[in-house]
């Protein structure tokens, strides 16, 4: 299977497509498209989703399928979910820090800290 580049591979940003054609009748349309989610999904997560599609969504028959437990079909599920909703895979211990710090932001947004109560509570 031919992926279809989505991340640049100097600089890992976003591609976006920006000319389309017709090999049969030669039309060309140039603007800006962005490329569906799925697109963005590695091999592996692109296989998983094949698979789970497969089975109609059955969690037993991927299990059976890819040799894998239950508990792991779900953290590939959610992984996959992560990637199309745009979001990186978080650690808790990531995700309470950016929590906290969004509490941060709040406090000195509401005024109830100073800019430099807040940085020091960033830091």
């Amino acid at each position: 299977m031919i992926r279809v580049l989505t991340k640049c591979p100097v600089c890992n940003g976003k591609l976006k497509a920006v000319k389309l054609s017709c090999q049969s009748c030669g039309t060309v349309i140039e603007n800006t498209f962005d490329f569906p989610p799925l697109l963005g999904l590695s091999r592996e997560q692109l296989e998983f989703v094949e698979v789970f599609i497969k089975s109609r969504g059955n969690i037993k028959d991927v299990e059976k399928e890819l040799s894998i437990s239950y508990p792991t079909v779900r953290a590939k599920l959610d992984q996959v979910i992560e990637a199309l909703e745009g979001n990186q895979p978080q650690t808790k211990k990531a995700a309470a820090k950016t929590e906290k710090q969004k509490e941060i932001i709040n406090a000195l947004e509401r005024g109830e800290i100073s800019p430099e109560e807040a940085l020091e509570l960033l830091k």
